[in-house]
């Protein structure tokens, strides 16, 4: 019986997990996830953000090596979110021991670990995604639907020749197909967002990036979020004194020729009022509700 810490610190099984998912009304599709991470504080802030997707449903969490084995093992998750530093064995040796199980599933590293050789070690071990803490539920949000679209890829991907094959090793769509744009965004306002954010001089938040172009924030940031989610944009988190970070977005790539998909305007944004708003700097300091590791993480 696997199991794990509940919010009191107490043992709590895995399988009840299993049993809420298996009685829940879900789609039949959902990609399952397996939480690993041994402060029960970061899983469950980490579970709450895997929850929020549609797309996915947690099925079980596990607090160290040898619980994720038999969470695996007794759950059989699509997808692993696996920390690496668990009481009982650094997290990249729980992999091979998955593949010697027989089990397929695949491992996106969450993790405070910074050190290079993790990094290629994970790589070597066929991770789909590296995601540093701490972070947002933004940041492990764009990482997911692209896990989801490159996985249903795959499992419809009939190869018939090396192009087939190319597609899937680069994750790419078939075809120099410009990107679509997501209901209700346009074509000309994404145009001068890219064009404000490819200009600037390191990076923007989405509070300047309103202020530079005339669009609300809450615009600009929806558009930046996109670009980020697209892979033309990075985002870094900038902490003040209190409160959330600030989210910054640099250019990276080009993501040219976007056009307006099925609902999106194609009409440019009316610019409202604003200015560009100083960024206050502060302290370094933890975030507010984000995965904030006790010791190590």
């Amino acid at each position: 019986m696997t199991s794990t810490r509940g919010d009191n610190g107490d043992s709590t099984s895995v399988t009840a997990d299993a049993t809420v998912a298996t009685d829940a009304t879900v789609a039949t599709d959902a990609i399952d996830v397996l939480v690993v991470d041994d402060d029960f504080r970061v899983a469950r802030v980490h579970r709450a953000y895997v929850e929020r997707l549609e797309a996915f449903r947690v099925v079980g969490v596990a607090g160290s090596g040898a619980q994720a084995l038999a969470a695996v093992d007794e759950l059989r998750p699509d997808l692993v979110l696996l920390d690496l530093y668990l009481p009982d064995v650094f997290g990249l040796d729980v992999i091979p021991r998955l593949r010697t199980a027989g089990h397929d599933c695949d491992v996106m590293v969450v993790s405070a670990a910074r050190e290079a050789e993790a990094v290629r070690g994970a790589v070597r071990q066929g991770v789909v995604d590296y995601l540093l803490k701490p972070f947002d539920f933004e940041d492990l949000r764009g990482r997911l639907e692209r896990y989801a679209v490159q996985r249903g890829r795959m499992l419809g991907t009939v190869v018939r020749g090396q192009a087939d094959v190319d597609r899937v090793l680069a994750g790419a769509a078939a075809g120099p197909v410009a990107p679509v744009l997501p209901k209700g965004m346009s074509a000309e306002t994404a145009g001068l967002i890219e064009r404000t954010l490819r200009e600037a001089e390191g990076s923007l938040s989405a509070t300047e990036c309103a202020g530079l172009t005339g669009v609300s924030r809450v615009s600009a940031r929806r558009y930046l979020e996109y670009f980020h989610t697209a892979g033309s944009a990075e985002v870094s988190l900038r902490y003040g004194a209190t409160g959330r970070p600030e989210r910054r977005y640099r250019f990276v790539g080009a993501a040219g020729g976007l056009r307006a998909g099925s609902g999106a305007r194609t009409g440019g944004e009316v610019p409202g009022q604003g200015g560009p708003v100083g960024v206050v700097r502060g302290p370094m300091g933890r975030p507010d509700g984000l995965s904030r590791p006790v010791g190590r993480s």
